[in-house]
């Protein structure tokens, strides 16, 4: 059976600070992120299951990125951990999302790349993620190069 990829893409607005870094990424800033999730696999063939002819039902690839990204990281200021304030702004603000890392748009993608792959259903491999920062700026993951 043929191997295929089947991508969806994904629109959110996040806030994020770079600590330590030498330039105005430095300060709380915004982005429209638009990210692109591709899967590859091969299309089901029972004649009498529901998905019969599909990699995977876009619904449930929604369900699963919505879940494991969109949901935590939508309208969410990331900061990492020990960034000044960032224990206080998530106190007091229920969309303050705190990590272990730098929230570059690299590290980023890492981690939304871990998460969605953990979720997916047997069968189903992560193929790529591409991640756009700004409308001329992007990141892409390749499953092959990792």
């Amino acid at each position: 059976m043929a191997k295929l990829r089947i991508t969806k893409e994904f629109r959110f607005e996040g806030a994020h600070a770079l600590m330590n870094y030498n330039g105005k990424c430095k300060n709380i800033h915004g982005h429209s992120y638009i990210l692109y999730v591709t899967v590859v696999g091969e299309a089901k063939t029972d004649p009498n299951g529901p998905d019969n002819g599909m990699v995977i039902d876009f619904k449930l690839l929604k369900d699963i990125v919505n879940k494991n990204v969109i949901d935590k990281f939508d309208h969410a200021l990331v900061l990492e951990e020990g960034t000044p304030l960032s224990n206080e702004l998530s106190t007091e603000y229920p969309n303050v999302y705190l990590t272990n890392f730098r929230p570059t748009t690299e590290n980023l993608i890492c981690f939304f790349a871990q998460a969605i792959k953990e979720n997916l259903p047997q069968g189903i491999n992560l193929y790529s993620l591409k991640l756009h920062e700004t409308a001329s700026s992007y990141i892409e993951w390749f499953a092959e190069d990792n």
